[in-house]
C-alpha cells in the first residue's frame, strides 16, 4: 500500500557560506525540520566564471552530521581532525561532527581557476542525545564505491548512498537508520521503495516532473514531497516529457528536543552555550 503525500514544500533561495546560492526546502518558516533531518540545501546549480567560485570557509559544528553529495563541480574538505578530502561529481562526504569539529568546504584551486557549474547537496542529520558528544568521524566515499542498481535498459537507475535495495547495501555507515537514494527515472517509469512506517520519508525533486504517493500528487523540480507515515511504500512515477531526477530520504525520528543555534544542534540551551564556550576556547581545534 502506498503512502499518502502529507505536503509539498517549495524551496526558498538564500545565501550560505561565503555567499553562494542555495535552494532550501527546510528549515524555513513553513517547515523547521523533518526528524531526524535538520536541513536540506541544494547548492546551485551555479555557473561560475573563472575566478568567481566560492564555498564555506572555516566554521564549527557540534551535535549532528553533515552530508555533502556533489553532482557537478569540485570541492575540497579540510577539518580540525587533520582530515582532507576532494569531492568530484558523484562523491559523498559524510562527516559526524559529534563533540565538535571545525571544517571548511571550498572549491578546489583548479575549479576556481577554470570555472564551471557547481551543483550538489548538503544535508544535516541529527544525532541522538547519547551521541551528541561522540568523537568526530569522517567518511569520504568516491562515486566508484557507491552502489548502483539499474532499474531498466532505458537508463533508469538508483545510487544507494545510505540504506538497502534488495541485496545491495550502501557502504556508508550511519548512526541511526537512514535511507538516502539518488533516483533517476526515464519518462513514464515508476519506482517503489519500502520505508518502515515508523520512519519519516520525503522526496526532493532535482529535475523533471513526477507523480507521488497513493493520490498521484504532482510535483516538479525544486519541490519537496513529504509523505505521511501511513504505510511502507514510497511510490513515484516520471511523467512522459523528460527524465525525473530525485533524492529519496528516510530516517527514524529521534523524538528528542531540538535546540539549534547556527552551527550547533543540541537538546538544551545550556548545551548550546557550552558549545560556544568550547569552540571559543579552542577545544574543537583549528584547521592547520
Amino acid at each position: 500500500m502506498p503512502r499518502h503525500v502529507s505536503q509539498v514544500i517549495q524551496t526558498v533561495q538564500t545565501l550560505e557560506g561565503g555567499g553562494f546560492l542555495v535552494r532550501r526546502p527546510f528549515p524555513t518558516p513553513q517547515c523547521s525540520y523533518i526528524d531526524p533531518f535538520l536541513l536540506l540545501d541544494q547548492m546551485g546549480p551555479v555557473d561560475w566564471q573563472p575566478g568567481e567560485a566560492i564555498g564555506a570557509p572555516d566554521h564549527p559544528h557540534r551535535g549532528f552530521e553533515t552530508v555533502t553529495y556533489l553532482l557537478s563541480g569540485e570541492m575540497e574538505h579540510k577539518d580540525s581532525q587533520g582530515n582532507y578530502g576532494k569531492l568530484t561529481p558523484g562523491d559523498v562526504q559524510w562527516m559526524t561532527a559529534g563533540a565538535g569539529v571545525v571544517h571548511s568546504e571550498m572549491p578546489t584551486a583548479e575549479f576556481r581557476e577554470r570555472g564551471g557549474i557547481t551543483n550538489g547537496f548538503q544535508i544535516w542529520v541529527n544525532l541522538p542525545a547519547k551521541l551528541k558528544l561522540t568523537p568526530p568521524r569522517y567518511q569520504d566515499i568516491p562515486v566508484s564505491r557507491i552502489p548502483e542498481v539499474v532499474l531498466d535498459d532505458k537508463g533508469s537507475r538508483v545510487h544507494i548512498i545510505a540504506g538497502t535495495i534488495g541485496n545491495t547495501t550502501a557502504v556508508i555507515n550511519t548512526h541511526t537508520p537512514i535511507t538516502f537514494l539518488h533516483v533517476t527515472l526515464q519518462p513514464g517509469v515508476s519506482f517503489t521503495h519500502s520505508v518502515p512506517p515508523s520512519q519519516n520519508a520525503m522526496v526532493y525533486i532535482i529535475s523533471g516532473n513526477g507523480q507521488f504517493g497513493s493520490e498521484a500528487k504532482s510535483a516538479s523540480a525544486g519541490q519537496l514531497v513529504v509523505f505521511a507515515n501511513n504505510a511502507e511504500e514510497i511510490t513515484t512515477t516520471a511523467l512522459s516529457e523528460e527524465p525525473l531526477d530525485l533524492l529519496l530520504l528516510g530516517g527514524e525520528p529521534l523524538n528528542e528536543p531540538v535546540v539549534r543555534y547556527g552551527p550547533f544542534v543540541m537538546n538544551t540551551r545550556e548545551e548550546i552555550f557550552q558549545a560556544f564556550q568550547d569552540y571559543q576556547s579552542g577545544k574543537m581545534g583549528a584547521i592547520s
